[in-house]
């Protein structure tokens, strides 16, 4: 089954995430390559793609895991997580409807 992980940023987190992204990144990558990614991204603290110094109010991943517990596990394990850039993250089940 797909969940959802949405994760809200402390304040001022830019310099935490660029510091943790390649590890982030990598197990992103791993997800992507065993077929269970289906999209994830950061949620811009302005309405640009490039907010640039604004940095981001967060992060969306949606993903196949076996259980809720697994996805909770997963998330928890976040590099982003270890470097204080989350100030808070929900893990709910998501049933992909579209496209």
């Amino acid at each position: 089954m797909y969940y959802v992980i949405v994760a809200e940023d402390i304040e001022n987190s830019l310099d935490q995430r660029l510091a943790s992204r390649p590890a982030h990144l990598e197990r992103l990558q791993i997800l992507k390559n065993c077929g269970r990614l289906l999209v994830a991204g950061p949620c811009p603290n302005i309405d640009n793609v490039d907010p640039g110094p604004a940095g981001f109010s967060g992060s969306v991943i949606i993903a196949e895991f076996n259980s809720l517990d697994e996805a909770k596990s997963w998330a928890d394990s976040d590099p982003y997580c270890a470097a204080g850039v989350y100030a808070n993250v929900t893990v709910k089940p998501f049933k992909y409807v579209l496209p």
